[in-house]
């Protein structure tokens, strides 16, 4: 019976004693505002101005094809009533096809923009990330959470704002 007791206690000591020391350690929770970290990066400038470029190329060729459709607009209302109808509906039916013509370039456009942003931005967010992990595991953070006011109901010590120590792992200001 005392061996039992003592079996029992040897096995639940090891429990209590890793129990008291799991409570014994502290959480170290750090927030970093991933916006001005992005923001301060260069390459986020040059990334948002080759956006820019690409976009103002796209406006440039709906401001093309803008124009063509008002050209052909206004020549389909120039037409005399009394013009044949067979001319009219060819007109009619060519107006409506650079219509969709217009459409297909916007959505072409849109797509092809949002995969720029994509190819763009990855990298310099893949490097931003890579710098917040190294922060956090040079400096024993158990948890990094991105700060956004708007889902951020409290915050509070022992949380830690560790956006300097993110801009100064990447060597910005």
């Amino acid at each position: 019976m005392l061996k039992k007791i003592l079996l029992a206690v040897a096995v639940a000591l090891p429990m209590f004693a890793s129990a008291q020391t799991a409570s014994a350690q502290t959480v170290k929770i750090g927030m970093v505002d991933t916006n001005a970290v992005f923001q301060a990066m260069p390459e986020t400038a040059a990334a948002q101005t080759k956006l820019q470029e690409i976009q103002k190329k796209y406006q440039e060729e709906f401001t093309r094809l803008e124009d063509e459709y008002k050209r052909m607009v206004d020549e389909l209302q120039k037409m005399k009533e009394d013009e044949l109808p067979a001319i009219r509906e060819r007109k009619t039916r060519e107006i409506s096809d650079y219509q969709q013509k217009i459409q297909t370039f916007m959505q072409s456009a849109d797509q092809d923009i949002a995969q720029q942003q994509q190819t763009l931005m990855a990298p310099i967010a893949t490097k931003m990330k890579e710098a917040i992990e190294s922060v956090g595991k040079e400096n024993s953070f158990s948890l990094i959470q991105a700060y956004s006011p708007d889902q951020i109901l409290f915050y509070a010590a022992p949380v830690q704002d560790i956006t300097q120590l993110v801009k100064t792992k990447l060597g910005l200001k």
